[in-house]
């Protein structure tokens, strides 16, 4: 209830201050790209139920050959004020929304593609779906400052299914073990001073406090494998 009743507050709050920037960074994106100025796609949430992600668009709508529903590093359908609005996460901000009608958190997992939860997801991705997907979180900020420059080559949504969504849930398997108010807090900063090191040029980071944590949790899972998938 607690957390719940951060969350409203937080995202009203939020919602004031930054609507202004979500509006001009709409308008810059009717100027840059033809086409709506959001993109609402389908995630999956609590326990596995889908509902409507609100984003700022940043990739033209006519996407070619390219069907993927991962964003590879440098990939050709992010169009240029797009890639800012990725760099700087502003993208993201319309999803205040979606904590405020409760379908999202300010902290917790990252909502994944309902593809990816069908086809990727093992025991450890499952429970996941046990809590709210959040804004910001411990994979939210691996993903940033680690994963995205992972996703090179022709085909990113392999790679990113292979060698950064085991480890991005095994993070956020940890956070679950370790999800306090407190440490909430502290993932809000450590999102915000990522997005700040990043906007100043930092190409480099150390890998998160939790990585030995979430390595212990896959070598686990490696040694009795009980791979599900979601219907």
């Amino acid at each position: 209830m607690a957390k719940r009743l951060f969350d409203i507050v937080a995202s009203v709050v939020a919602l004031l201050l930054l609507g202004p920037l979500i509006l001009l960074a709409a308008v810059g994106i009717r100027l840059s790209s033809r086409g709506p100025a959001f993109y609402c796609p389908l995630r999956a949430g609590l326990e596995g139920q889908s509902f409507t992600l609100f984003k700022l668009r940043t990739m033209h709508l006519n996407h070619g050959a390219n069907v993927s529903v991962v964003t590879g590093a440098n990939d050709s359908r992010v169009f240029a004020f797009g890639s800012i609005l990725r760099k700087l996460k502003l993208d993201e901000l319309p999803q205040l929304w979606n904590i405020l009608r409760g379908d999202m958190s300010i902290v917790g997992p990252r909502p994944e593609d309902l593809k990816i939860v069908a086809q990727h997801y093992d025991d450890i991705g499952l429970s996941t779906l046990a809590v709210r997907p959040g804004l910001a979180g411990v994979s939210s900020i691996y993903n940033y400052t680690h994963g995205e420059k992972m996703l090179t080559g022709p085909d990113p949504e392999q790679i990113y299914a292979r060698d950064l969504l085991p480890i991005k849930l095994a993070l956020e398997a940890v956070y679950l073990q370790r999800a306090s108010v407190t440490y909430d807090l502290k993932l809000i900063m450590r999102t915000v001073a990522a997005i700040v090191r990043i906007a100043s040029g930092q190409k480099e980071f150390p890998d998160p406090p939790e990585m030995p944590a979430a390595c212990d949790l896959l070598d686990i899972s490696k040694q009795t494998p009980t791979a599900r998938h979601v219907a």
